[in-house]
């Protein structure tokens, strides 16, 4: 008898996120704001399970299509804040220089 196939649903478990404080770490807020952001739409299943995968896909929705990286370690900030300053410069509107 050959086991059941797993279905697409199921992550592995090196993407798995279980509980809040892990969850609320992947995305560097606090427990309670990852429970508010469960209240809206976030992807965490009844027994409060996600993946990064999920996380990052519903980051990319409700940031309106600006950039969302999720700082660890390793992450570079002053890299990251560079790209985030190019993109703020490059999508905001013109200022106009004051006149002295």
């Amino acid at each position: 008898m050959k086991p059941p196939k797993k279905s697409k649903e199921v992550q592995n478990d090196s993407d798995s996120l279980k509980g809040w404080q892990q969850i609320a770490a992947f995305l560097g807020q606090p427990i309670s704001v990852a429970q508010r952001w469960a209240d809206t739409e976030m992807p965490v299943e009844r027994r409060v399970y996600s993946s990064r995968g999920e996380l990052n896909r519903w980051l990319g929705r409700e940031s309106a299509g600006e950039p969302v990286h999720i700082a660890t370690e390793s992450t570079d900030l002053a890299a990251d804040l560079r790209r985030g300053l190019s993109y703020v410069r490059k999508h905001s509107p013109v200022r106009k220089k004051r006149a002295a």
